[in-house]
């Protein structure tokens, strides 16, 4: 490995600089996973869609991107908007809640439903 870059590992401002690339780098793989997994279910055509919990992960890693202090500010917002296209992208791929009938909810679970 360079000792110049060794150098730059074991200063404070190094160190930010690295976790801000490993952070970006991470994303940028995470993001590409997602679009291969993507591409991958529409070839098969089996109806699974997206992984909502890999567009979770990459949701939070944008926020974590936009929440730190000094990364770049053209970084921090482009990451802020992101985060919110992604956590719309995550709300749309979650399953949808079970409707339960008004009764059923009442009688609760324990109590033999009126639903036929």
């Amino acid at each position: 490995m360079d000792d110049d870059l060794l150098d730059e590992l074991n200063t404070p401002d190094g160190r930010r600089t690295t976790r801000h690339e490993l952070l970006v780098a991470a994303l940028l793989h995470l993001m590409s996973q997602y679009t291969v997994n993507n591409a991958d279910a529409c070839d098969r055509a089996s109806g699974d869609g997206p992984c909502v919990k890999l567009a979770s992960v990459i949701e939070r890693h944008l926020n974590a991107l936009a929440r730190l202090p000094d990364a770049d500010p053209v970084l921090r917002a482009t990451c802020e908007q992101l985060s919110v296209k992604w956590a719309a992208l995550v709300d749309r791929g979650l399953p949808a809640p079970v409707k339960r009938p008004l009764l059923a909810r009442i009688l609760g679970p324990g109590r033999p439903s009126l639903a036929t």
